[in-house]
């Protein structure tokens, strides 16, 4: 499926060696100021190129709005968008035309469909990301009428980890350094693990936090539309995810009841939590607390050494990847962890106002 969303839906398109990527958002409400230099400014933050640790393919991701948005706001009708690709080395590509890179989608895409794009591994790129960050600008801009916030930050790569809770963390430091953390200290070893990773070039994978403040009790559904299962799967679908978590986590299977347990008390007219370890959702139901996840990402699949592998005949063979990759995607991810969030967030607030 290449939709996701129930009211405030987005549809994208594109591969990564094709003309351009865009999408359709659908269900964007009306009468939203629609400012072009933000969803610019987010999609700036997701391009390649941008430091020293990121891939060297310089795509200015220049997005052009379509539809939907008049005189600076939206109308309420679909609105559609286009980023034309610009900076494309198709030639890299050349030597796995036939080859099945590991790790990749290669061979379960040649399986399913017959027919693979081989160039930058065409609709399975990380250039689809681009429709996503768009699509999570606008629904951003619907959430900042709403007073809700949606940070995410890295937290993690390789073995290095911000060892934080989120409470305790500047979010303010968030974009002053290129690996997006906000601890300065550990940001600088996280840099120095993908710069080392990527002079022996192999690549590392890492944990994207986020947290989303302001957002109502009320959102999500019981049972298969539980609003942590809506996060999940707007997270699993991003490539290269292998885990999500929120609250406490795997790590609150080791507890006990007595103390996991989220006791609740009156703040004035608001009933409060003592602790957070449900991530702000209970029952799958958001309660008024902080809403905040955990998103894992696996070592960049494209490494520059030689692998062993099987081509389109079924032979093995050996392969040697040629072409500009990230050694690590998480600081580039942090956007489009932000922009899927912030997606479910006004998918769920538009389905629960449709009940009222």
């Amino acid at each position: 499926m290449n939709s996701f969303g129930n009211i405030f839906r987005l549809t994208t398109f594109g591969e990564s060696h094709g003309l351009a990527v865009g999408g359709v958002v659908d269900g964007m409400p009306s009468g939203i100021p629609v400012d072009e230099a933000y969803i610019q400014s987010e999609l700036d933050r997701r391009r390649p190129g941008q430091s020293r640790i990121t891939t060297p393919r310089d795509e200015k991701d220049k997005v052009k709005i379509l539809s939907g948005v008049f005189r600076g706001v939206s109308t309420g009708t679909p609105i559609g968008f286009l980023v034309e690709n610009t900076n494309q080395h198709s030639q890299d590509y050349e030597n796995i035309a036939d080859t099945f890179r590991p790790s990749h989608a290669d061979y379960t895409y040649y399986s399913k469909y017959g027919v693979r794009d081989y160039r930058g591994g065409g609709r399975s790129s990380a250039r689809e990301t681009i429709s996503r960050v768009v699509g999570g600008a606008l629904a951003k801009l619907v959430l900042r009428r709403e007073g809700i916030s949606v940070t995410a930050y890295t937290s993690q790569v390789g073995d290095v980890a911000l060892n934080k809770p989120y409470c305790d963390v500047d979010f303010g430091q968030i974009e002053n350094n290129i690996v997006r953390c906000p601890d300065p200290d550990t940001a600088e070893r996280m840099i120095d693990l993908i710069s080392k990773v990527k002079s022996e070039k192999d690549s590392v994978g890492g944990v994207i936090t986020c947290v989303v403040k302001g957002a109502p009790v009320g959102l999500g559904e019981p049972c298969f539309d539980k609003l942590q299962a809506m996060l999940a799967h707007a997270m699993l679908s991003i490539g290269a995810v292998k885990g999500f978590e929120y609250g406490s986590g795997f790590a609150g299977s080791a507890s006990r009841g007595s103390l996991h347990n989220d006791t609740f008390y009156m703040d004035g007219d608001r009933v409060r939590t003592r602790t957070n370890n449900s991530g702000g959702i209970q029952g799958g139901i958001s309660n008024g607390e902080d809403i905040y996840f955990r998103v894992a990402f696996k070592p960049t699949a494209t490494i520059l050494m030689e692998q062993p592998t099987v081509n389109s005949l079924h032979q093995e063979v050996r392969t040697t990847v040629k072409g500009r990759h990230d050694p690590c995607v998480v600081p580039r991810a942090v956007p489009i962890v932000e922009a899927m969030a912030a997606i479910v967030l006004v998918d769920a607030l538009l389905l629960e106002k449709a009940w009222k």
